[in-house]
């Protein structure tokens, strides 16, 4: 079974930032886009940010500005920088990574900010 890795995530205070990252191993392909989920405590899983086949980034709304989203498409790796942080971006952050034919999605790394 293929599953991405995720790594980073953690404790900050409000105003603080963290980064997660995500690649899938032993695996090279062309990527059909590749895009971060989060989903908090009691809430369904909601997309945060996502780079499509061409290259397009966007994100939602409440995290624009304070989060940037990179990948690097040959090492199938994804990164998620989130600064100022607040206490509702509280979550456990879910990446997916698409190649032709297959979603592959990772278990999820828990990311915690306290006021």
């Amino acid at each position: 079974l293929v599953r991405p890795v995720e790594s980073g995530g953690g404790s900050v205070q409000a105003g603080g930032s963290l980064s997660v990252s995500c690649t899938v191993p032993r695996l090279t392909s062309n990527t059909c886009g590749m895009d971060w989920y989060r989903q908090a405590a009691g809430k369904t899983r909601e997309w945060v940010s996502g780079i499509s086949r061409d290259g397009r980034i966007t994100y939602i709304d409440p995290v624009k500005g304070r989060f940037t989203i990179s990948g690097d498409e040959a090492k199938l790796t994804s990164w998620l920088q989130m600064n100022s942080l607040e206490p509702e971006d509280t979550a456990m952050y879910i990446c997916k990574i698409c190649v032709p034919g297959q979603n592959y999605w990772g278990q999820g790394i828990q990311v915690t900010v306290s006021s």
